[in-house]
């Protein structure tokens, strides 16, 4: 129980970054996707925010970015580090890049490559650490907008 309690925290704390921070406000939201069956029995998926979360729950993560500023934001950078206890599965968009050793590089994940032993093996989305996002467009002044990818705790 006290582990479940510690990746929930971690997961809800995982910190956030963006390059033209000034300007632009970050905030996140965290759900566990349960599915619901109605009366028919017919199956949904339902976000909840999560009391607790064990191995094999599949998360939701909503990153919404804001212009706080007094100018239009304009090609800034929003970096999520994957928790620990969670292994990346997918975005919604697709226009993310991936990091899989701790943000030093980054690519998309289908050209990627991870050492083993003598060799190289195709990298998978439970080998990312890190996902960026390159707003080139911008936001204007008081707008926003949300980056979604979803994620499986290990």
């Amino acid at each position: 129980m006290k582990r479940l309690i510690l990746t929930l925290a971690a997961l809800l704390c995982a910190p956030y970054t963006a390059i033209a921070a000034e300007r632009v406000e970050l905030s996140s939201d965290v759900y566990v996707e349960k599915i619901s069956h109605d009366a028919n029995g017919r199956k949904s998926v339902v976000l909840e925010k999560p009391l607790k979360v064990i191995p094999g729950d599949r998360l939701v993560f909503i990153l919404k970015y804001r212009n706080v500023g007094d100018q239009a934001a304009e090609n800034f950078v929003v970096t999520n580090p994957m928790p620990s206890a969670v292994a990346f599965q997918e975005t919604i968009d697709g226009t993310e890049l991936v990091s899989i050793d701790g943000g030093e590089s980054w690519g998309r994940l289908k050209d990627l490559r991870v050492r083993m032993g003598g060799g190289y093996r195709n990298a998978v989305p439970e080998d990312v650490t890190h996902i960026r996002w390159n707003i080139i467009n911008g936001i204007s002044v008081g707008s926003q907008g949300k980056l979604t990818f979803r994620g499986v705790v290990r």
